[in-house]
């Protein structure tokens, strides 16, 4: 396994929101941000985006709300 600099981490980071990492890669990230605060920070603040994005994604292609709709 080698060591990942901070840059490295960061593009693994935002390669593993897309698709799986394989295993050197994901060990050497796991290695990195068990020794880098400011990554793991970073990281935190990519999985809040990323998921934000995914809510949002699933709330505008769900049907809109019909204010016409009288079954109640």
């Amino acid at each position: 396994m080698r060591m990942v600099m901070c840059r490295e981490a960061t593009r693994l980071m935002s390669k593993n929101l897309d698709a799986p990492l394989g295993f050197q890669e994901r060990m050497s990230l796991k290695f990195h941000l068990a020794m880098c605060g400011a990554c793991r920070k970073c990281n935190q603040q990519f999985q809040l985006i990323h998921d934000a994005g995914k809510a949002f994604e699933e709330k505008a292609s769900s049907p809109p709300f019909d204010t016409n709709d009288q079954t109640t």
